[in-house]
């Protein structure tokens, strides 16, 4: 697999031009040296980055038949973050926010709500996405943020690649290959909040036999304990404590041969919900005490017969469960509400990538998956919810002309809930100019519905069997959401002054929306709407010492009321983030981070949230020790005023943390 430089591509708002240079000026101003050390071309930026999650075809970012934002490891580390959600803050066009009860919300472009039903998410060819309910399980990922490599994000639907769900945006999270992790690695970190954790990996090799292993323990306490709403003041809970095992080994057979073995085990005690005084008996049927594990295997074959012929066979299961009793003494009975959840999924899956001739490639594969899932409370049954999906795919690239590429695919589907549909793409990409290339973009994806939108039933009951509420009835036949987007994008190169930008236009018609009403409530399609705006990212290296990553977005919905009549609220109009980086000399190193998003509506049962500035700041120094490589750093965290995020009485606080890593 090629390798080239990785970032994110992010760009500047209309206004930070003037800042940016200040800022620049003003490093120059306070270290000379940086300026000095500018020889060649060669020390800025270089090739755009290569990625492979939108056709799965290698292609750089200009080639890509759609849009990609690359956040590479020294991004992860620069940011300061410790969640892989709050990445996605890099990105243009997402919003980001933590809930309660453990979750995390996600939205690209609107739509969000707390359970990221839109989006599909990977982890090294893996689906983490949740058949049940839609939602990602972002917090207990048996996963080490000091494990990922790289995070591509696709900013558009690809079903033409990753059929039902990759909706909205394709996550693809990358981990690290156990050549990169030779040795002992151990971190930690501590500070407020309740923030602390601590990571050991061990990686090597013996032979044709590459390994790493890694164990972790991570504590969190979200927000301020003590907060208020109109109906009084709240106690939150939203204490977490997790522990993980992952491993990792890739074995060479041959020189065409590799087989890759991976397993992971998360468990979680945690605590949740909030308590009220005075008391609310609807927020008491929450949970106080949530117990979880998630746990899985995947297994790799991969045969490369050259560069551009190989193919690959892998299959994985997971299983995820949710242990979160709930009991409330009410109307003088007992209500039971149980959240016991248990799913599971079993994917085999093919690709293969081959040169059909001079000027042609193509990417093809099939998957056969079978997903699970059991809950009494969320389906009124102790049956096993199940089925099985299928579906065939192809990307094809044609270099019709040094300067014109023309990429086509599809995805051939069948869901068990919704039956047989197509995923078509089809994008042209045209070099201007060297360096400058432009690409239009037009295709149509699906979002099949999820087990509980379409056989759900949510009931309260007495410890004595009687029934005290129905939420949710089992919805009539579901058909699935469709997308059709449209886009016009820019990617130019600018080596005089040391930058990479990307740009793009993009107008989407949503049909067949799924949104719950009524009482009790059913899910049911509702009627077609529009989602239209553009997306800019920028990546610039002044001098050899700063590196400056930007992105802004702006959006609007245009949907009637009877569609959802907090849809056009759900998306705020400008959303901008801008990381800096800048290298100190004899190993220090500091970064800043300035987050801004815009006034929003969170859709199920959020709150409107006003718009908020959130800015980071991270000083760290590297050396080495007796033959250790050596780092620590402070980060600070929404270092300007308090903000609200999804609820109201969420409230982020400022905090620090230190954190300490050694490498043998």
């Amino acid at each position: 697999m090629r390798t080239a430089p990785t970032s994110v591509n992010t760009e500047a708002h209309d206004n930070c031009g003037v800042a940016v240079r200040a800022l620049v000026l003003g490093a120059a101003l306070a270290c000379p040296h940086a300026a000095q050390a500018v020889i060649t071309e060669a020390d800025f930026l270089g090739e755009l980055p290569v990625v492979l999650s939108v056709s799965r075809l290698s292609q750089p970012l200009n080639e890509a038949p759609a849009a990609v934002t690359v956040i590479d490891r020294d991004m992860i580390r620069a940011s300061g973050f410790r969640d892989i959600p709050d990445l996605l803050r890099l990105v243009p066009g997402f919003s980001v926010a933590y809930t309660r009860d453990n979750t995390w919300a996600i939205g690209y472009h609107g739509m969000a709500d707390a359970f990221s039903r839109r989006f599909q998410v990977l982890v090294d060819g893996r689906s983490i996405y949740s058949a049940a309910f839609g939602a990602v399980q972002w917090q207990e990922l048996p996963l080490s943020i000091d494990d990922v490599e790289r995070i591509e994000v696709v900013r558009g639907p690809n079903a033409a690649t990753y059929g039902a769900n990759a909706f909205l945006a394709v996550i693809n999270i990358i981990t690290k290959d156990p050549s990169q992790t030779p040795g002992t690695f151990a971190s930690l970190q501590h500070g407020e909040q309740g923030m602390s954790g601590v990571t050991l990996r061990r990686g090597g090799s013996r032979g044709d036999l590459r390994y790493r292993m890694t164990l972790s323990a991570q504590n969190r306490d979200r927000f301020e304990t003590d907060t208020q709403n109109g109906a009084g003041s709240l106690k939150q809970y939203e204490e977490t404590r997790t522990y993980f095992l992952n491993g990792r080994a890739d074995y060479r057979a041959s020189a065409s041969d590799e087989l890759t073995a991976q397993f992971g085990l998360a468990v979680g005690d945690w605590q949740a919900g909030r308590l009220q005084d005075p008391p609310d008996p609807e927020h008491e049927l929450e949970p106080r005490q949530q117990d979880v594990s998630n746990a899985y295997l995947q297994f790799k074959f991969r045969r490369v017969l050259s560069a551009d012929d190989e193919w690959s066979l892998q299959f994985y299961h997971s299983r995820h469960a949710l242990d979160a009793p709930s009991r409330l003494d009410a109307f003088g009975l007992t209500i039971v509400g149980d959240q016991d959840t248990l799913q599971t999924r079993t994917s085999l899956e093919f690709q293969a990538n081959t040169r059909l001739g001079s000027t042609l490639r193509m990417a093809w594969g099939a998957e056969l998956r079978r997903e699970t899932v059991q809950s009494l409370l969320y389906f009124d049954s102790r049956d096993t919810q199940q089925g099985v999906l299928g579906r065939v795919n192809a990307n094809l690239e044609w270099r019709v002309h040094p300067d014109l590429l023309l990429q086509g695919g599809a995805m051939l589907e069948h869901h068990y809930f919704t039956g047989t549909d197509i995923s078509p793409r089809v994008a042209i990409n045209y070099t201007l100019a060297d360096g400058h290339t432009l690409r239009l973009n037009v295709s149509q994806a699906y979002r099949s519905p999820t087990f509980f939108e379409q056989q759900g039933s949510l009931a309260y009951y007495s410890t004595g069997g009687a029934l005290i509420e129905q939420v949710f009835v089992p919805s009539d036949p579901l058909r699935p959401e469709r997308i059709l987007s449209r886009e016009i994008a820019y990617v130019g190169q600018y080596p005089a002054l040391r930058m990479q930008f990307d740009a793009k236009l993009f107008h989407d018609t949503i049909h067949d929306y799924i949104n719950g009403a009524g009482s009790p409530r059913q899910f049911t399609n509702r009627d077609a709407f529009t989602v239209q705006g553009g997306d800019l990212q920028l990546n610039w290296q002044p001098v050899p010492a700063l590196r400056l990553s930007a992105q802004y977005a702006r959006a609007f919905i245009a949907a009637d009321q009877s569609v959802d009549r907090d849809l056009s609220q759900s998306v705020p109009h400008n959303n901008f983030s801008l990381l800096a980086r800048y290298d100190l000399g004899q190993g220090w190193n500091a970064s800043a981070g300035v987050y801004r998003s815009g006034r929003m509506k969170w859709l199920s049962d959020g709150d409107l949230t006003q718009a908020y500035t959130r800015w980071d700041v991270r000083f760290a120094r590297r050396w080495s020790w007796q033959g250790h490589e050596v780092e620590a750093a402070v980060v600070g965290q929404n270092l300007g005023e308090d903000y609200s995020e999804f609820r109201s009485e969420n409230v982020f606080s400022r905090r620090v943390y230190g954190s300490l890593s050694l490498a043998w």
